[in-house]
């Protein structure tokens, strides 16, 4: 220590050892939140690409329901 001081020498050493323990840990509590956050938007971005899809299949649909429609309701003498 620096100076001395009325507290033990105990206590401010483990005051010390869990401050740095702390700022020790920082990187890795920033990294591992990042990594989360990349997942989480990768997750996202799956999902609206299946929701796309899924539109997209749904629109498909009722194009081939509507020109199967026009060709069935064509009569012989409109052809």
């Amino acid at each position: 220590m620096a100076f001395p001081t009325a507290v033990n020498d105990q206590i401010t050493d483990a005051v010390t050892q869990s401050n740095v323990k702390v700022i020790g840990e920082a990187p890795a509590m920033a990294l591992g939140s990042l990594y989360q956050s990349l997942a989480h938007a990768a997750g996202i971005a799956a999902e609206n690409l299946v929701t796309q899809q899924q539109n997209a299949n749904t629109v498909s649909l009722a194009v081939v329901t509507a020109c199967t429609e026009a060709l069935l309701s064509k009569t012989s003498a409109d052809a």
